[in-house]
């Protein structure tokens, strides 16, 4: 596996490890090659690149590859067609990345042994830059077959391979964020008002997450019986100013919580756990990690119209699918509390994560790499 892992933390890591436990679960030798530098700090938006949290993982982590520097990727490079694995499976997930994953990639293969799977979590970024296009047709030259974990994203693989396979492969629950626990525990050990109901945006936040979408339904009046209040959980990848603005001019200070360092994975649990619902009114999308979340916690989810999300969220079944727009989140909203929507959303859940196992997404990868 080459990819995100630890010491490194985020949703990345996180899917790469549970992957790679799920390899090991069933028999195969795995081991993941990550970063010794990821991002250069001047390129990096948030606070810190790494874990507070001890390693608790099984899989064997070579800390060995250094994303901008050419002489460290024909070393790695090298090193991997040496080893002759079977298969090499890469987390792709933004431009930047392209020049070092496709050297390494191009090098390893050279031993006519190893394979080389693709797992797309976007190969057009959200927050598109000049040479996107060239620098992700360089990266899928690489290697032999992609996983899409959407069918937006599947869509956009095939604007630059015409001939590789390419699988659609839904993205599976994330399962190793802790037990979930009542609410009122949750709220407690949150140090948060029992006498309120909370709802969630969960996750970094950058502007494509329309976290300013939902601040503003927040200041719709038709909330105010059902004594909501917002928790905003994950820390600024943007500047934090023009969400704190609107807090101001709506006076919905006293109707949002915000905790906005990086949410270690030991802390995940308390904020779904203390959640009626997850709202994520994203602009655009392709899948999200913060719906296999809830699904994980029996959670309810609003969400938004755009890329691949309403894939994973049947309306009306497990949410609600809402226009980008705060008077249709308000609206979702609204109905959740006003139908008493929870407990059928929740049967549904339980129902409906049944198709996002682990051991599912591994074999069907696995089939891939067969067919090769």
């Amino acid at each position: 596996m080459i990819g995100s892992a630890f010491p490194l933390r985020g949703g990345l890591s996180n899917f790469n490890e549970r992957m790679c436990e799920e390899l090991i679960n069933m028999g195969h030798d795995v081991t993941i090659y990550t970063f010794s530098l990821q991002y250069p700090s001047i390129f990096f938006p948030g606070k810190s690149q790494y874990s507070t949290e001890p390693y608790s993982g099984r899989v064997p982590i070579k800390v060995v590859i250094n994303s901008v520097n050419p002489f460290n990727w024909l070393i790695v490079g090298n090193r991997l067609r040496r080893e002759k694995a079977d298969l090499i499976v890469i987390k792709f997930w933004i431009p930047f990345m392209a020049p070092c994953f496709g050297t390494i990639l191009r090098i390893a293969r050279l031993n006519k042994t190893t394979k080389a799977i693709a797992i797309i979590d976007n190969i057009i970024p959200h927050e598109k830059r000049p040479g996107d296009r060239i620098l992700a047709s360089f990266f899928a030259k690489s290697v032999d077959a992609f996983v899409a974990m959407s069918r937006k994203v599947m869509t956009d693989i095939q604007l630059f391979n015409t001939r590789k396979p390419i699988l659609f492969n839904p993205h599976p629950i994330y399962d190793n964020f802790g037990t979930p626990v009542s609410r009122d525990k949750a709220v407690e050990l949150l140090g948060l008002d029992k006498s309120f109901r909370y709802i969630l945006f969960f996750g970094f936040i950058r502007d494509y997450k329309g976290l300013d979408i939902l601040l503003n339904a927040m200041a719709d009046k038709r909330l105010l019986p059902y004594n909501i209040k917002l928790i905003v959980a994950g820390e600024f990848y943007t500047d934090s100013k023009p969400y704190l603005d609107i807090i101001r001019n709506h006076g919905i200070e006293d109707r949002v919580v915000l905790s906005n360092d990086f949410i270690p994975d030991s802390e995940v649990f308390k904020y779904f756990s203390a959640s009626d619902i997850v709202v994520q009114p994203y602009k655009t999308a392709t899948q999200s990690g913060v719906t296999q979340i809830a699904y994980n916690f029996d959670k309810p989810m609003i969400i938004t119209r755009v890329g691949g999300l309403e894939e994973f969220v049947p309306d009306e079944k497990v949410g609600f699918v809402a226009s980008p727009d705060d008077v249709s989140i308000a609206n979702s909203i609204v109905r959740f509390y006003e139908e008493n929507r929870e407990e059928h959303f929740i049967t549904n859940i339980k129902i409906e994560k049944k198709k996002f196992s682990w051991d599912h997404w591994v074999n069907q990868m696995i089939d891939l790499f067969k067919g090769l």
